[in-house]
């Protein structure tokens, strides 16, 4: 009996114990599998929140109008509110709160019979010089986003180039189907390089199951069995997919060269093209993974958001008290301080609402027209018609002289005079 007591004892520790050791695992596996659950939920949100293709094309639709009016009278201009700057200027806290300073001294200055003494110490401050400085960096902060703006523009504009370039010189040297399967691999990689983009800085709009998916059944990019070799790239968020889709177009070049349809030079060409068309794609995620430096924007907000109150502070106090208050000249410095919120406030959002243009902004770049257009424009060159010509019909003055003339042709019957080389 002594023996079996501590037996059993031992024998329930060992159970309490497993069963405390499974509860453990169980648990363990269940926050994991709740954290899991988590982050696909997350992930879920996250495609929820992107823009179906429909909406893509709403955008697009919209950017493309917004292009046209740039060239319309003042007057045109002035009457609309989407894409300009009143829509940020009206839900900007600095705006209003810089107003209301305005506002608040010019009411306290109608109730007050005397001038205070913080009127005259006002006087010998000097804010526009504060101004000037502001007015420099904004504007410098402006040209710097505008240039990567157009460097952007101009790597998306050299990816469809480029791709174009290829296309000719397949059409042209390569067997149809052969020449077909490097293009349609240079496009997908096209549309799987702005689909990556969505990795890094703000994110991207173009999903690949309401872009890439789309375009890809549209055109017949890749097979099934092109899509399984590429599973296991998240597309989403990564731009090695399109990587992989480059270095499949240059395999299709090597083996065209193989095959003997191109010689070394025209194999240069195109892999230099290809090569080209990369470069842009990585110039495109270099700017989109390193912004403007924080500090440097930072530093223009906080000299906005002191310069404009104390701005509108100065103006107040020098617009009047007591018995020298005026309505006109209140309003007409009112519409001063307004015009500068206007031009500070302006000038940082058209700064930043160029760094990331290949968001859903109206101001972004028309990323889905550079899409159509460059697979429209291969689609025309692939299927290039040309009338044969008969080397005969060709008219008399594009023929090459014969080097042999006719019998009946002599010196003097085409110029008149003997033949100064005849002894």
């Amino acid at each position: 009996a002594s023996f079996i007591i501590p037996f059993s004892l031992a024998s329930y520790h060992i159970v309490i114990m497993s069963t405390s050791k499974n509860s453990k695992d169980d648990s363990f596996e269940a926050e994991r599998d709740n954290e899991t659950g988590d982050k696909s939920k997350e992930v879920m949100a996250v495609k929820e929140t992107r823009p179906t293709f429909m909406g893509l094309k709403h955008i697009e639709k919209k950017r493309r109008i917004l292009l046209l009016r740039a060239e319309l009278p003042f007057w045109r201009i002035l009457l609309f509110w989407s894409g300009t700057c009143l829509k940020d200027i009206s839900t900007d806290s600095l705006v209003w709160f810089t107003m209301s300073i305005y506002v608040f001294i010019r009411v306290v200055a109608y109730n007050l019979n005397y001038v205070p003494d913080s009127v005259t110490l006002l006087e010998n401050t000097n804010i526009g010089v504060l101004g000037g400085f502001l007015s420099f960096f904004l504007v410098l902060f402006v040209n710097q986003t505008n240039g990567r703006f157009l460097e952007m523009y101009g790597f998306s504009k050299a990816c469809s180039g480029r791709i174009q370039d290829v296309a000719g010189m397949a059409r042209t040297l390569l067997p149809k189907e052969m020449g077909e399967k490097l293009v349609k691999h240079f496009n997908a990689a096209h549309v799987a390089g702005y689909t990556g983009i969505n990795c890094i800085g703000h994110g991207s709009p173009y999903s690949k199951t309401y872009f890439f998916n789309v375009y890809n059944e549209q055109n017949n990019l890749l097979t099934p069995e092109e899509l399984k070799c590429l599973e296991h790239h998240d597309m989403d968020n990564s731009g090695l997919c399109m990587k992989e889709l480059v270095t499949w177009c240059q395999q299709d070049i090597a083996n065209a060269r193989k095959e003997g349809y191109l010689d070394t030079y025209q194999e240069t060409y195109m892999q230099d093209r290809v090569l080209q068309f990369r470069a842009a794609m990585d110039g495109m995620y270099d700017y989109s993974d390193q912004p403007p430096h924080f500090f440097y924007i930072h530093f223009l907000v906080l000299l906005s958001a002191l310069y404009l109150p104390l701005f509108a502070i100065d103006t107040a106090y020098a617009t009047g008290w007591g018995e020298d208050t005026y309505l006109g000249l209140d309003v007409l410095n009112g519409v001063i301080v307004f015009l500068q919120c206007i031009f500070v406030v302006g000038l940082r959002s058209l700064g930043t609402k160029m760094i990331d243009p290949y968001g859903d902004d109206l101001e972004d770049l028309s990323v889905i027209l550079y899409v159509e257009a460059t697979l429209e424009i291969c689609d025309t060159i692939m299927h290039m018609r040309q009338p044969a010509t008969d080397p005969d019909s060709r008219p008399v003055s594009n023929q090459m002289i014969r080097s042999v003339p006719s019998k009946d042709v002599t010196w003097d019957t085409i110029f008149e005079g003997p033949n100064p080389n005849k002894h």
